[in-house]
């Protein structure tokens, strides 16, 4: 005597759990894509062609206030720096690196001179610098 089952087994899974998961990582990646850098300086780079492929962990921008006055800034900070305090903060920032490395980011318009100040401190703390470019 053949037993039948009555019941049958549904084969289908319910999707609505996924879905829910999906919109909750949605909004996860969206508030966290704008969290990544917030105080970004607005500034305009000279164009290169060559580019390299490092990632250094500290940054110093220049930037041109007009009438000869620049502001130097260390990781996109809203608060300037003056020049003779920057090399103190390089060398706290970059005292436990395997390789310190840190770039430079300036206005086209800032003279050669002020990079090359902060290239000097580069130099005296044998400091890998890369001078940020746009492409061209």
């Amino acid at each position: 005597m053949a037993i039948k089952r009555r019941t049958k087994v549904d084969a289908n899974a319910s999707m609505a759990s996924m879905s829910d998961l999906v919109f909750l990582l949605l909004i996860f990646f969206l508030i966290t894509s704008t969290l990544v850098n917030p105080n970004a300086l607005k500034l305009l780079l000279p164009k290169s062609t060559g580019q390299v492929n490092a990632n250094p962990t500290v940054s110093v921008s220049i930037k041109d206030w007009g009438n000869d006055q620049y502001t130097f800034h260390i990781n996109g900070s809203e608060i300037a720096e003056p020049l003779s305090r920057i090399e103190d903060n390089l060398v706290g920032l970059l005292q436990n690196e395997a390789d310190p490395t840190f770039s430079i980011y300036s206005d086209e318009s800032v003279p050669i001179k002020e990079i090359v100040q902060v290239m000097n401190i580069a130099k005296r703390n044998h400091y890998k610098v890369i001078l940020a470019t746009q492409p061209e």
